[in-house]
């Protein structure tokens, strides 16, 4: 094989691919079988089924027991946008988040008390072992899970206090800037890491999705004078949606 050309089984997929993308072969449509892939591109049964493992490995196809390999149908991507803006108007946190007022959100939670992990310590600038409140979101935008999310926060800090828990009291469900501020506690500074990962099978399935395709895992954590005191792990079907960002320039 010359320098730079590619694998037959790479060649081949990138054909079927492109036929996919174009309408040749449009969602639900049956793969070629692979003696058809065979004959067409003259190429061995383990090239054929190479190349059929590419696509359902990037998603483009599904098999189905007993049937075959089908073209899947994608999905639009939808917006995710991260932003430090504010709407106006009060919407829900989510909303905030997603910054998108064409369509609805809803979520649901669960807060529980427990010991940091040693990652989690370290994100949140205290000792492993030292208790944090854990809450678990799923976000539905239009009634369809959108987003998962866990968030820490240090007990030392909320406890005995009127935001010990994240989603009730004065200021529950306003977000984590409003919840600190109602305590003294001013956050000034937020940062994110944006990664991308294949979905563990519990993800995947409270999002709809398919054990280990890919979704977008962002690690937030928000700080007051250098101090943080909260800290979130999202995760974002990547078939569905596209995080966007709206930073300020100065």
């Amino acid at each position: 094989m010359a320098f730079g050309e590619q694998p037959a089984y790479l060649r081949v997929a990138g054909d079927l691919r492109r036929k996919i993308l174009d309408g040749t072969l449009p969602p639900h449509a049956r793969l070629p079988s692979q003696a058809r892939i065979r004959s067409d591109y003259g190429v061995s049964d383990t090239v054929a089924l190479e190349a059929r493992k590419v696509l359902m490995a990037e998603g483009y196809v599904e098999g189905r027991s007993g049937s075959g390999t089908y073209v899947r149908e994608r999905p639009e991507r939808r917006k995710v946008v991260r932003s430090g803006f504010r709407p106006t108007g009060a919407p829900s946190p989510f909303r905030q988040e997603q910054a998108d007022e064409a369509r609805t959100g809803s979520w649901e939670s669960h807060s529980v008390q427990g010991p940091a992990s040693a990652d989690v310590a370290e994100r949140l600038g205290i000792q492993t072992g030292d208790r944090v409140m854990c809450t678990r979101y799923l976000f539905r935008a239009e009634g369809e899970p959108s987003m998962l999310s866990t968030s820490w926060e240090p007990l030392a800090l909320t406890a005995r206090t009127p935001v010990l828990l994240p989603e009730e009291g004065p200021v529950g469900g306003q977000g984590v800037v409003p919840r600190m501020a109602a305590i003294d506690v001013l956050v000034d500074h937020m940062a994110e890491e944006v990664g991308a990962r294949p979905g563990l099978a519990e993800e995947t399935a409270a999002l709809g999705g398919v054990p280990g395709h890919i979704v977008i895992e962002i690690r937030r954590t928000y700080f007051a004078s250098g101090r943080p005191v909260e800290t979130a792990d999202v995760v974002i079907p990547a078939e569905r949606y596209r995080a966007v960002y709206h930073l300020p320039v100065r």
